[in-house]
């Protein structure tokens, strides 16, 4: 089967896994989820019948005929169901365990799955090939009367099952007779009768999960695409941290063979600003609190110095890239990139979207832990840093490898932050230093506008020494650095649309870059325009139906499991790009809030 990224995720905020459409587990990271992939069949080219294939989990039906797939409502426990030509089916069920126990979250290194026969007489083969070291290896095995053990690299896997091992070894198919139970986790002994056991954790995974969303603050229409999108947020969340990836995969070209393959299983600070923005809305209020305590280690560790992009998942700061040669690549489109030379780059955005995090945590009361003085001091040493380089050069927010400008987009996100530190100045009662950064943010202002503004042709220009457009300029409405009704704003707009909208899709930049022109669009620039049509429209322009039109379109973009990748090419439809991506979902959610019609309309 040719690799795809229509995938369905699973997974618990320790490990994640994407099955593929067969219902084959084909990635997945342990122990957590910028670790080694012992699932990595989604970036080999070799078949899974292939005996040299490995990094997958497959339970085949012979003779299919049908499959189709669903998540169990408000979850993300995937059930794929198979019928085979003479009548007999089965079904999957995929879940990471996920559910308080003795007042912690149970959240283990594991991936479960239960087989049930539907009707007739089922014949199944069960093909269990995890690797090791980036696809290098294959690992060792003992087995004992009722599981398997994987020796990996660093790590050691236990497959504990009431299915027959023997025949899970030999990879034999066999009749399903009953329902059959795995669990693939740590290597300790399984206390619990495993059926009993896995039956039960099943449904407390499931109960979380509807827990969680329940308390989702979701617009009227479009409700099981944004319920999905901020399930697949949360899944991007390394809860032990509470650091946010910015997707679950490495190295899934932007398009064919670009080699614009990139480790995005790290947590950058603005894309986890970004779905922090998007959950807040929802009032998912767990991935704040959680990510506001790995961000104020973050700030703590910097002492007032400069801040990396992107940090490892426990805060690590050296993320040094290298290839993974043993894997071929998505579709054979290498190279298979681990780690990310990003973190060595200077993106003086981040300091902005620090303060922006935090500012919250000043003013809402639902908080368990509401910021105070010392948080304020700590944001203080941020601001003063954004305001020291915010008419300095830096790799931008497009991560330029090869170049520096002075991005527009990074100098606002320096002024965002001096201006609401004057807000939770303000807050806390702090005149002096109220005034004190609102002059900061004036004084930042008054360079943006003097610098990045180009009179001769009515808008921003995306660096300051240059005359480019990038689409980030649209990000000046979101971040209040202009109204919507500005004339300056208006005219920004439109020449963005006029140089980078590509139909129904928008680029982020229609120059060359390090890997030449890009060719497909960037689904949350599109997401941005949606935003800004809405924001703009009047009863005359026809705007607000323009904007509705192309979030519907988007919609119809999705994976079957109601997702988005980074990237899209604009004339075949084509999704590439890491997936899920968390600035396709934070578009999605956000833009789904902005055009719905409000619950008043049926109450």
């Amino acid at each position: 089967m040719t690799a795809s990224v229509d995938l369905w995720p699973i997974g618990n905020c320790q490990v994640a896994g994407l099955i593929d459409r067969s219902g084959s587990l084909v990635w997945g990271c342990v122990p957590r989820l910028d670790g080694d992939p012992t699932f990595c069949a989604l970036l080999d080219d070799k078949a899974q019948g292939d005996d040299a294939a490995h990094g997958f989990w497959a339970i085949t039906l012979e003779d299919t005929v049908a499959t189709s797939q669903h998540y169990i409502r408000n979850t993300p426990v995937l059930v794929t169901q198979h019928t085979d030509a003479h009548g007999g089916a089965i079904e999957v069920i995929d879940f990471c365990p996920r559910y308080m126990n003795n007042g912690r979250m149970y959240r283990p290194v594991a991936f479960a799955r239960i087989v049930r026969r539907l009707a007739g007489s089922p014949r199944i083969r069960i093909a269990l090939r995890p690797a090791t070291d980036w696809g290098a290896g294959k690992p060792e095995t003992t087995t004992g009367s009722h599981h398997i053990r994987f020796l990996l690299e660093n790590l050691t896997l236990r497959l504990t099952t009431d299915a027959p091992v023997g025949w899970i070894e030999a990879e034999r198919s066999f009749r399903v007779e009953r329902t059959l139970h795995f669990f693939l986790g740590p290597d300790e002994s399984f206390t619990d009768d495993l059926r009993h056991g896995l039956e039960e954790m099943l449904a407390r995974t499931i109960a979380e999960w509807r827990h969680w969303t329940r308390g989702l603050a979701t617009p009227y229409e479009w409700q099981d695409a944004v319920i999905r999108s901020a399930i697949s947020l949360k899944l991007c969340q390394y809860e032990e941290t509470g650091a946010i990836v910015a997707a679950l995969t490495t190295s899934i070209p932007e398009h064919a063979g670009s080699q614009r393959n990139w480790d995005y299983r790290y947590c950058w600070i603005r894309d986890a600003y970004y779905t922090i923005q998007a959950l807040n809305r929802l009032g998912a209020l767990d991935v704040l609190e959680g990510y506001l305590e790995y961000l104020r280690n973050v700030v703590d560790n910097a002492r007032g110095g400069h801040i990396q992009p992107l940090y490892g998942l426990g805060g690590e700061e050296v993320l040094t890239e290298r290839e993974a040669s043993a894997l071929a690549g998505y579709r054979g489109m290498g190279p298979v990139r681990v780690g990310n030379q990003a973190y060595e780059q200077i993106q003086h955005d981040a300091y902005g979207q620090i303060v922006l995090c935090n500012t919250q945590a000043f003013f809402d009361q639902r908080l368990y832990r509401r910021a105070g003085i010392a948080d304020f001091e700590a944001l203080e040493a941020v601001g003063e840093r954004a305001f020291q380089v915010h008419d300095t050069a830096d790799a931008g927010l497009w991560e330029l490898r090869t170049r520096a400008h002075v991005h527009t987009y990074s100098a606002a996100m320096c002024w965002a932050a001096c201006d609401r530190l004057a807000n939770i100045a303000v807050k806390l009662g702090l005149p002096d230093r109220a005034d004190f950064w609102q002059n900061r943010a004036d004084t930042i202002r008054a360079t943006i506008e003097a610098r990045a503004w180009r009179p001769e042709t009515q808008r921003f220009s995306a660096t300051f020494g240059g005359d480019d457009l990038d689409a980030s300029l649209i990000q000046l409405l979101d971040m209040r650095f202009l109204p919507p009704d500005d004339p300056r704003f208006q005219g920004t707009l439109d020449a963005v649309q006029q140089g980078l909208r590509r139909g129904s899709h928008m680029l982020r930049y229609a120059s060359e870059d390090d890997f030449g022109l890009p060719e497909t669009a960037f689904n949350v620039c599109t997401f941005w325009l949606i935003e800004a049509l809405h924001a703009t429209a009047t009863p005359d322009n026809g705007r607000a139906e323009e904007g509705r039109q192309l979030f519907e379109e988007m919609l119809s973009r999705r994976t079957a499991a109601g997702l988005l990748s980074e990237d899209i090419d604009p004339a075949t439809g084509e999704l590439w790009g890491n997936y899920p991506q968390t600035y396709s979902l934070v578009g999605l959610i956000n833009c789904a809030g902005l055009l719905s019609k409000p619950w008043s309309t049926i109450r």
